[in-house]
């Protein structure tokens, strides 16, 4: 069995590592795959939405089996789901089987992306709770980078690697990036779950999700998180086909993806890192405990220096981009990518943690489970799709600053208010003649 702290996050994050590359490798061969099959940019963007279907309709399942039983039999099924599926994307003829085939993907994904989390979250003393979701997220910059060099690596030589007249590269791609989920998935058998107050098992998925709805700093920070899902998938899932198209004779699928994973996993890790622990330092300034209950006042004062954090972050990258999309060449771009991922990434470790810490501890793989569904359906669901439409009718330059615009609405709506801290203030006075 699986019992140590460091032990149990290393698995989850080399899992959630894999992830995000077969998430980022769909984006990495988009040009090839789109010349293949005759794709336009509102049908590519669609692959996009296909999978986050069956990834947020299934989360609130998965979220609320979990809170009344185990939860590393899902995780080792879902894994499974999506290891095959990948493989399948690879072996599509068309473009319903290939979007077919990401649905069962999101499926897969998202009994891992709802119940991990909890998981490390159960296992981590409060002072290192930032630290070990930092850890577990650090895999989403250099999850999406790796995918982003293999898919283009892959597309560029794989006649030369296995021969010609053997599928094409895009489908490589994918062939290869599925198969290691099979072997990690059924490790996840062999975790000891921590014991942990199990929602009771008559209860209705409705009722709680009702009652963490209620609850006003989850709801916040849910909404923050829905405009920075959809941004962030929009620049993603664009980048490499904006950079193929505007420096057409500088770069080409390889050397565009390349550059565009390195300055993800320079950029990603540091400001994961930085999230990390600045998540850290929230939460032991107001010196709340394991088992602090949601509604306490320094668990409100540690939720809303988390989802400042996320704030800062995004007010940094938002003016970055709308440079960024302008400038004249790769170079120019690549470094300001740079910092602008620094910005978007401080927000991984800080975000997660508040949506955990704002509800009832029974209710958090409920609450991972909503926020997913929240933001996907609300958020990446439509923004890949919306954003090809407006790279097909505008300028692409033009097109692209639709992004920077809501990198500052999502800073606008994590922002601590006024009013809620004027509200606290009352609540504080009583805490101290108590």
């Amino acid at each position: 069995m699986i019992r140590g702290r460091i032990a149990i996050v290393a698995l989850l994050t080399g899992l959630n590592f894999l992830n995000f590359i077969d998430r980022a490798v769909i984006a990495a061969v988009l040009a090839p795959m789109k010349h293949d099959l005759g794709l336009s940019n509102f049908e590519a963007g669609l692959l996009n939405s296909a999978f986050l279907i069956g990834y947020f309709a299934t989360c609130p399942l998965f979220g609320f089996r979990a809170d009344k039983a185990t939860r590393k039999g899902l995780i080792t099924l879902g894994v499974l789901i999506w290891s095959a599926a990948t493989v399948a994307s690879g072996l599509a003829t068309g473009f319903w089987m290939l979007l077919a085939a990401r649905v069962v993907v999101g499926v897969g994904e998202a009994s891992f992306a709802v119940l991990a989390p909890t998981i490390i979250d159960d296992v981590t003393p409060p002072e290192r709770k930032g630290s070990a979701l930092s850890t577990f997220y650090l895999a989403i910059p250099l999850g999406y980078a790796l995918g982003y060099i293999l898919g283009g690596a892959i597309a560029k030589n794989w006649e030369a690697m296995v021969g010609p007249g053997v599928l094409t590269g895009w489908r490589g791609a994918f062939l290869v990036v599925g198969g290691p989920g099979v072997v990690l998935a059924l490790t996840c058998l062999l975790i000891a779950e921590p014991k942990r107050k199990l929602a009771d098992a008559k209860a209705k998925l409705v009722d709680g999700l009702r009652e963490i709805g209620e609850i006003p700093l989850f709801r916040r920070a849910v909404y923050g998180y829905i405009v920075f899902t959809a941004s962030v998938a929009g620049f993603s899932y664009w980048a490499t086909d904006f950079l193929l198209g505007q420096f057409p004779g500088k770069l080409d699928v390889e050397t565009a993806n390349r550059w565009f994973g390195l300055v993800l996993i320079a950029g990603g890790a540091i400001g994961t890192y930085i999230g990390g622990q600045l998540a850290n330092r929230a939460l032991r300034r107001e010196a709340v405990a394991a088992d602090e209950p949601h509604d306490t006042l320094a668990n409100k004062r540690a939720i809303n220096g988390l989802l400042k954090i996320c704030g800062v972050g995004m007010a940094i990258a938002a003016p970055l981009a709308a440079v960024g999309f302008l400038v004249p060449g790769p170079a120019a771009f690549f470094a300001l990518a740079f910092l602008i991922d620094i910005g978007l990434f401080m927000s991984t470790s800080p975000i997660a943690a508040a949506c955990l810490r704002s509800v009832p501890a029974e209710r958090r793989a409920s609450a991972m489970a909503a926020t997913i569904f929240a933001i996907h359906l609300f958020g990446d669901l439509w923004s890949a799709a919306a954003l090809g439409v407006l790279l097909d009718v505008f300028e692409p330059r033009v097109a692209m600053l639709a992004l920077p615009i809501a990198f500052a609405g999502s800073s606008y709506l994590w922002w601590p208010r006024k009013r809620e801290a004027a509200s606290q203030v009352p609540e504080a006075r009583v805490h101290a003649q108590t």
